[in-house]
Order: structure tokens, then sequence, then C-alpha cells
């Protein structure tokens, strides 16, 4: 399944070096489906984000997306993309960016044509330029945001409790970050998705961030002496203060790194997916053991 990693730092900008996949070669021999794009977003404090994207449609892309990345800022996100519906375009590559918002998410939701009108009726035309289930879900979002005057817990609970009653459901697990904060949902039980709020050093005396998975890894020096919180699709280091969101937990945090835990979504869709109901392709970026799902 796609991987999610979302890193706040707080207030002063971090250096961190990021490789989110590993050498081309090594991918090359895997059993696993490849994965079909990778993308990272930074942003230094409000302003505008710089994000690094790219689909891969053969394996010399690969060598893009195993490189490593040194960035400076505030709030990070990084995603490995296994498609669940779009081509393997830059349109449909993760992170996607409105208004100021980085964007990834992990999941299926059919009804798209559905999604489509509903994204119109709430004032968000021009908002979508790919095919995936995710973008349009970001594209409710941002619609509902500027209604909701520029409030995001309030658009984003808005947007998703309308997708939980009215579109089949299979995982809505996503992180949006700002220049100073980082929302996160887990939504249901279906996926995973971790938190650890950190504290400088973690949870030995002085340690660096060395957070790795199957598929994303994250080295930052800085935070050897600054706390910082992670939300990413599994625990990515020994600390034992990860936490596994609860299903349907949408977590709000702020440029202090003050945390804010609500649950404004019934606790089941109205019409939940199974893996059986999704499509060959939409099923094998859902499999908890792809080497990488959205």
């Amino acid at each position: 399944m796609c991987r999610l990693f979302g890193l706040h730092a707080g207030r002063d900008a971090v250096t961190a070096t990021f490789w989110l996949l590993k050498a081309p070669d090594s991918l090359q021999a895997q059993s696993h489906r490849a994965p079909d794009g990778t993308g990272i977003g930074v942003f230094n404090g409000p302003g505008t984000p710089v994000v690094s994207k790219q689909p891969m449609a053969a394996w010399h892309d690969a060598a893009f997306a195993s490189s490593a990345r040194t960035l400076e800022g505030t709030t990070f996100l990084a995603h490995v993309r296994y498609a669940s519906t779009g081509a393997h375009t830059l349109e449909n590559t993760h992170p996607f960016e409105l208004d100021g918002r980085l964007f990834a998410h992990n999941g299926v939701v059919h009804g798209l044509d559905r999604l489509d009108a509903r994204i119109l009726e709430r004032g968000g035309a021009g908002l979508v330029r790919g095919e995936t289930d995710s973008e349009r879900l970001f594209a409710l979002i941002t619609a509902e945001t500027r209604l909701a005057g520029g409030d995001l817990g309030a658009g984003l609970a808005a947007a998703m409790a309308w997708v939980v009653a009215a579109l089949p459901v299979y995982s809505l697990n996503l992180i949006i970050t700002t220049g100073t904060g980082l929302w996160a949902l887990r939504y249901p039980e279906t996926h995973g998705l971790y938190v650890l709020e950190r504290r400088p050093g973690g949870h030995g005396r002085g340690a660096q961030l060395q957070a790795g998975s199957p598929r994303i890894h994250a080295h930052s020096p800085s935070l050897a002496n600054q706390a910082s919180l992670v939300v990413a699709s599994e625990p990515m280091d020994a600390d034992p203060g990860w936490r596994l969101l609860g299903s349907g937990e949408m977590l709000q945090v702020d440029a202090g790194l003050a945390v804010t835990s609500t649950f404004p979504l019934p606790e089941h869709p109205a019409f939940p997916l199974a893996l059986a109901d999704l499509g060959s392709e939409a099923a094998a970026s859902q499999h908890p053991h792809a080497a990488g799902a959205a």
C-alpha cells in the first residue's frame, strides 16, 4: 500500500534528508508490485512549498526516487504511490498542492462522478487537474475550507462527513501540511496511521531522527535538540511513544506542536467497501504487503 510520512518540526526550521525508495537495483529483484510514483513537499514557514515528485513508468525512474534529498523546513510531507486510479503521470502523483497546502492520501473511494458533482456544487470548479480519487478528495476539502472562511479543520470535517455518508469508501487515511500546521485523519480502521510526539533526542539521549520503513527513510540531526511530531503509515523507529490513531481520529498540530484530536465522523462509512469490491489494480494497491497505495 502507499506510504505516508508527515513531519512537523515546530516554529524553527530543521534540515532533513529523505530517501523514498531503496536503490533501483534492489527494486528489480523484489517480487512485490513496483511503486507508481514518489513525491515530497516541504514548507519553510508560511509561504509557497517546494514540491519534488515524479511518476514511475519504468525502472530508470527509480533513480529519481532513490536519490537522497536534503531539505530545510518546518513541515514535510512524503508519499510513495501505488496507484488505485489514474495513469502514471505527474498530475496524478502525490503530494498535491492547493491554496498553500499539501495533501497525500492512502485509500480508495468510489463514485467519482458524484464526487465531481459535489466539488462543483461547493464552488470547486477548476481544482482538479488529474484523474485520481485522492486529488478529488483534496479538491472537496479545499472547496469546503474556502466556504468555512479558511478554517481547514472545519473544511476537512465537512468534506469527509459528506464523503462517508454519500460514497462507497475503503479508506480515507490522509495528511495535510501547511507552513505552520499538520492535519491527519485515519478512517476507518482499514489501514494503520501512527503518530509520534517526539521529544528532543527521541527516546535516546540526544539522538538524531533516524526514521525508516520499507519505503520512506528520514534523517535529521537537528532533531537531536528539538521537539517534533511525526505521522506515518507504520512506526519508523524503536521509540515507545508511537501511537496508532483511532479509527475516525482527526489530528491537528499547530505551530507550537500542540496536538488536538477529534472524532468528527461516524464509526463506519454508510457504504463500506471490502477489498473484494475493488478492481484488481486498486486491490493490489491497497494490499498491506505491497512494497510501498492511492
